[in-house]
């Protein structure tokens, strides 16, 4: 990942200068992903019943 693009991520996860100070690379990347993973409309979700037949 070049430097431009994690300040791009930084900036579309709303993180200031001063939050990069308490955060890792990986940390912001994970929370990049989880942020994209929220977006997403899955066509399935599993329910507490798919969990017990788990």
């Amino acid at each position: 990942m070049t430097t431009p693009l994690f300040l791009l991520r930084c900036v579309q996860l709303g993180l200031s200068t001063g939050e990069l100070d308490l955060l890792t690379i990986g940390l912001v990347n994970d929370m990049y992903v989880e942020s994209r993973n929220d977006e997403h409309k899955y066509a399935v979700v599993a329910t507490q019943k798919d969990f017990d037949l788990f």
